[in-house]
């Protein structure tokens, strides 16, 4: 795509610099805090699976039982790896043995520690390798069949049925989607577990566990074989269980993962502190899975004026870039967010979206950018909102979106029938083929309403970077500079799962990871 903006590189590089030290400012609390959730995520990659009687997760049950004698702040490996050699014991049985109360992972005499960390070290390594060895095979499945032309069609299921999803996705395929994200049932995100087993039941999506990651991979790559293909799959790993769900999406082979911490904090109301931990360490689990994170700035412009907030959306978009560095994700990884929500009867409105969307574009040229259609403006006039879906269309195709959220005529009415699906994907492909070098084709006026607007939200984008910088993300977030949406630094969900670790803390996955994590460039 080439640079039809004129750009001040300066003020380019004086934004990313502001985002660097924002990110930097968060590393004495993402080095010396864990979670519940990390330590959950510890228990499941060391091969602990299943749930007791009552539907509690194994992996609960076992950092709760360390967490309630108030020792946790060592790491749960440890504990695991001692009671493994002190009983001759799996971990697997270890942890159904707390689950019984049989065992007291607290009290157990101590195990020499070179030989306690070896034995997890293996177990971890094990592991690791398993995840490269999905990671590759899911690439080289890709090569075979390809992704499709992008922008890539990007379609929602969400009957609450993971069969019934199965369905309508392999449905979306066959229509010529590309991307298939299951929606997960409502506030699933503020549950401190994740369910398990395949489930049938679910309030405005369908949950997310492993079973029905497996379920919907399977039925993927069944269809994509049957098409000629590669249809990839995304879910949420955000929420209270980011890191556990980023693992298991990675042992399912998954392709993308909502995985952004702002998005949390504001509109869920998670505690800041425990989110950008957990984003944190589910960042570098996606990062060494090959998984292209989805970050959510769209959702600023659901609450606030798309006019007068696109600014901070691309502020947004250059600290989650700078905190996606941090955890390891390569540029092509990151689904850096923004969307098509401008006033549709303001006059020039479209001019006004092409600006950000050409502006995002050439900022970020090697992240794969996901752009959102047309919501806050959709009616029960589906023939309007068709049109505006087109003209959504259009912008992506002149600007060169990577991963095209296709709207739906029927949005704020009901969940997508397939034939919604159908039209829009049409609508899609109908623009996209129509106006294919359509961006090629044309230049900018260097004085006109996009230059000018593209240069207002860089220079807005550099002021509020800078005051971010001096003044803390978290304590920035506080003063509702994102979405008009303020959250107490110290409230919301889940600060009580944040521990400090002590100086012998220990995860082996932590080095594993980043030292696994090697510079993919681009799959193809």
């Amino acid at each position: 795509m080439s640079e039809k903006l004129k750009i001040d590189q300066a003020r380019v590089n004086s934004c990313r610099n502001a985002a660097a030290q924002i990110a930097t400012g968060l590393e004495d609390l993402l080095h010396e805090y864990t979670t519940t959730s990390i330590e959950r995520t510890v228990v499941r990659l060391l091969g602990v699976d299943g749930v007791d009687q009552f539907d509690v997760p194994l992996a609960n049950i076992v950092v709760e039982q360390i967490k309630e004698k108030g020792k946790l702040e060592q790491g749960i490996a440890y504990y695991l790896g001692n009671a493994a050699l002190n009983k001759g014991l799996s971990l697997q049985e270890v942890a159904e043995g707390v689950a019984r109360d049989e065992l007291d992972l607290s009290e157990l005499s101590e195990q020499p520690e070179d030989k306690v960390k070896d034995f997890i070290e293996k177990t971890a390594l094990t592991k690791i390798n398993e995840i490269a060895e999905i990671r590759e095979k899911r690439f080289k499945r890709q090569q075979r069949l390809g992704l499709g032309k992008k922008p890539w069609l990007y379609v929602i299921v969400a009957t609450g049925n993971i069969y019934e999803d199965v369905k309508q996705a392999r449905a979306a395929a066959k229509q010529g989607a590309d991307i298939i994200a299951v929606i997960r049932s409502t506030a699933q995100s503020l549950l401190d577990y994740v369910p398990y087993g395949a489930t049938t039941e679910g309030f405005g999506g369908t949950y997310a566990t492993q079973e029905n990651f497996r379920i919907m991979r399977e039925a993927l790559d069944e269809v994509g074989d049957e098409i000629g293909r590669y249809i990839q799959l995304v879910n949420y790993c955000s929420g209270l269980c980011m890191p556990e769900i980023a693992a298991m999406g990675a042992t399912e082979g998954l392709d993308m993962m909502l995985n952004d911490a702002i998005y949390g904090i504001l509109f869920r109301d998670i505690n800041m502190n425990r989110t950008f931990i957990d984003q944190h360490f589910s960042r570098m689990i996606n990062a060494f899975a090959g998984v292209i994170i989805n970050t959510g700035e769209d959702n600023y412009l659901t609450t606030a004026d798309a006019i007068e907030a696109g600014h901070t959306v691309l502020a947004s978009n250059f600290i989650n870039e700078a905190l996606a560095e941090q955890a390891g994700l390569m540029s092509w990884q990151m689904g850096l967010g923004h969307a098509f929500e401008i006033d549709p009867n303001l006059e020039d409105g479209f001019l006004l979206e092409l600006a950000q969307a050409q502006l995002t574009r050439q900022l970020f040229p090697e992240a794969n950018l996901k752009y959102m259609p047309p919501t806050k403006y959709m009616t029960a006039n589906i023939f309007k909102g068709h049109l505006q879906d087109g003209l959504f269309n259009l912008a992506a195709i002149i600007t060169g979106q990577d991963i095209q959220l296709l709207g739906m005529l029927t949005e704020a009415i009901h969940t997508p029938f397939l034939q919604d699906r159908a039209l829009s994907i049409e609508n899609a492909h109908y623009i996209f083929n129509n106006a294919a070098h359509f961006g090629q084709e044309i230049t900018f006026n260097g004085d006109g309403i996009i230059q000018q607007r593209a240069e207002e939200l860089l220079q807005q984008s550099e002021a509020l970077l800078k005051d971010i910088a001096a003044n803390g993300l978290m304590d920035s977030i506080s003063r509702g500079i994102f979405a008009g949406i303020s959250r107490d630094k110290n409230g919301g969900k889940g600060y009580q799962g944040v521990i400090k670790r002590s100086e012998n803390y220990y995860n082996p996955f932590f080095r594993l990871l980043r030292e696994g994590i090697t510079s993919y460039g681009t799959r193809f």
